[in-house]
């Protein structure tokens, strides 16, 4: 993908980024979590970075805690320097994010793909399991997910659950299932749990949000359902529709938040994805061609684009930013084995006992 998104000069970027442990923080000053660690992973992965994906996916494995969570922080409370556009890490809030943790499964599953290595599964499958176990030890009655670890006895009715949260998660229990069945392992409570986890999102749209917070002027919120396969074809189509000038910059991108003079090149790479799931290509390759702009010299993307004040904002290249590019554009060109695993239901289309050698080039866009 020549000319529209420069993957070696992204993986640079993030390999620059990564720790010797192996970790791979969001910016050079820190900030960490099992998610964003996992976008930087692939985004690796896909470039054929082998030695820092391993590195990568052993750091998560080796920082994963006994109960099969991470903490993580929470970049959303970091400050932020306004005069030099700078985060400011210093000691930052943490939590065990639900979402974080079952990222997991999508972040070994496209890694392994990618690199062609499925036959190193086994050295991950524990890490999976126990991420799983988790997940579903804070899914409600209802389908939901809270979304984050509940403290003690504390009861899962008094945790919100966050709408792009869980539809995330489904895409992590489809990942997390195609790699049990690979493995021959026991999966159907996985898959229980995500047709419980989909009938929430598509049916009880009161189980998110229930604390006060309406979260809808979020773009995550919009497209993610999208993205991760909940709703498909003309349900998937449609809610793009329905709400693709409130969130679209005509030449820019994709706001981060509906009501906010914002683009973000992270946001915008994950709409493109959320298109290609939606049968809307040429639109996918048009949002990812407005991020030029955003092509940091040294490697990786701006974060965003403030367009009022017309500034780069924050001053700051993302590891997750540079992978989530990474990741769009290997789906809309089909450059490695696995590239349609985020664009796909893989789970309604492979059969029930996958064949190891054949899975990379069904994964395929």
């Amino acid at each position: 993908m020549a000319g529209l998104v420069d993957i070696r000069a992204c993986a640079r970027h993030i390999e620059a980024l990564q720790r010797p442990g192996g970790d791979i923080p969001w910016i050079e000053a820190g900030i960490w979590d099992a998610w964003n660690h996992g976008e930087g992973a692939m985004g690796l992965a896909i470039a054929g970075r082998e030695t820092a994906t391993r590195r990568a996916l052993d750091h998560l494995a080796e920082r994963q805690e006994a109960d099969g969570g991470w903490t993580g922080d929470l970049g959303a409370s970091v400050p932020l320097d306004d005069t030099n556009r700078h985060l400011v890490p210093g000691t930052p809030e943490t939590a065990r994010d639900t979402n974080f943790t079952g990222y997991a499964a999508v972040t070994v599953l496209r890694s392994l793909l990618a690199l062609g290595a499925l036959s190193d599964l086994p050295r991950y499958w524990p890490m999976v399991q126990r991420a799983m176990d988790f997940i579903l030890d804070h899914q409600t009655r209802q389908g939901d997910i809270v979304w984050r670890a509940r403290d003690g006895d504390e009861p899962l009715e008094t945790i919100d659950s966050l709408r792009a949260g869980n539809a995330s998660l489904y895409k992590s229990l489809e990942c997390a299932i195609l790699m049990g069945r690979l493995m021959e392992a026991a999966v159907d409570h996985w898959a229980q749990a995500r047709r419980k986890l989909g009938a929430a999102l598509r049916e009880n749209d009161a189980r998110f949000d229930r604390k006060g917070t309406d979260r809808r002027r979020y773009a995550m919120d919009w497209y993610y359902p999208v993205l991760a396969g909940v709703l498909t074809g003309d349900a998937a189509r449609a809610r793009l529709y329905a709400r693709w000038t409130d969130f679209v910059k005509p030449g820019l991108g994709c706001r981060c938040v509906s009501d906010e003079p914002w683009v973000t090149a992270a946001e915008t790479a994950e709409l493109a994805l959320a298109c290609l799931a939606a049968g809307k290509r040429d639109q996918a390759r048009t949002l990812i061609a407005d991020l030029a702009p955003l092509k940091a010299k040294s490697g990786g993307y701006w974060m965003g684009w403030q367009f009022v004040e017309e500034v780069v904002w924050p001053y700051e290249r993302p590891s997750w930013t540079a992978g989530a590019l990474i990741m769009a554009a290997d789906a809309l060109d089909g450059l490695t084995p696995g590239s349609g695993l985020l664009v796909r239901n893989w789970v309604v289309e492979y059969p029930v006992r996958p064949d190891a050698e054949a899975l990379p080039a069904f994964l395929s866009a």
